[in-house]
């Protein structure tokens, strides 16, 4: 299309060959752009979805998050010939400034691991509020499933996850809250994580935000 454009100017240099430039070079224009949103239109249309709730109390701001999203094919795969994955939970609290960039003010992470094991044929997930290493040391919380769907569900659910105190909050200031979570490739071993990279058999990531508003005293 450039070679179009070029091509014309140079053999209509009058006014009408000037404006049927500018209307080829608009052409082309709005068709990239259509590429590209129809890009992000088929990007959003995963099936990795996340939604939360914020609940404001004198102790803090807790989270509550449902988690939907089908576990990729490669890392299904690796699961069962017993290689343990990694997942994250991150959110970030931002004071909302009209003047200036959102200011962080709490940040909170959640990490988890999930394995499966060959002699007793169960699964594990382990919780920590802590990186949690491969010999699964700074685990808090550990629980045993029967089947691959039941530690799923119990990942994707998360209840009355403290993410700030109160003393982080001001009662008259609007914060917006992030959560993301994701699939942490840097746990994977070292032949995996290279054979991992850009590919969308191992990808595994969503994120939402909301607003968290003003808490007025009675």
């Amino acid at each position: 299309m450039t070679d179009s454009f070029t091509l014309c100017c140079k053999k209509h240099p009058s006014k009408a060959g000037l404006a049927r430039c500018w209307a080829l070079l608009l052409a082309a224009v709005l068709f990239c752009g259509g590429l590209a949103w129809s890009g992000a239109a088929r990007a959003q249309q995963g099936s990795e979805t996340a939604e939360f709730n914020l609940e404001r109390t004198d102790a803090g701001v807790f989270l509550g998050a449902t988690l939907q999203f089908e576990l990729p094919v490669l890392a299904e795969d690796a699961l069962n010939k017993g290689i343990p994955l990694f997942f994250v939970a991150e959110t970030e609290v931002l004071r909302e400034r009209w003047y200036w960039y959102p200011q962080p003010v709490a940040q909170a992470a959640r990490y988890m691991r999930l394995s499966y094991q060959p002699l007793t044929r169960r699964w594990r997930l382990a919780v920590s509020a802590a990186p949690i290493s491969n010999n699964g040391l700074g685990v808090v919380l550990g629980q045993n499933y029967d089947g691959l769907a039941d530690a799923l569900a119990a990942m994707q659910r998360i209840s009355r996850w403290k993410i700030a105190d109160a003393t982080a909050l001001e009662q008259d200031v609007v914060y917006t809250v992030h959560l993301r979570f994701r699939l942490d490739m840097s746990q994977l071993p070292r032949p995996l994580q290279i054979g991992a990279m850009g590919r969308s058999g191992w990808s595994l990531s969503m994120a939402r935000s909301q607003r968290l508003l003003p808490e007025h005293p009675p």
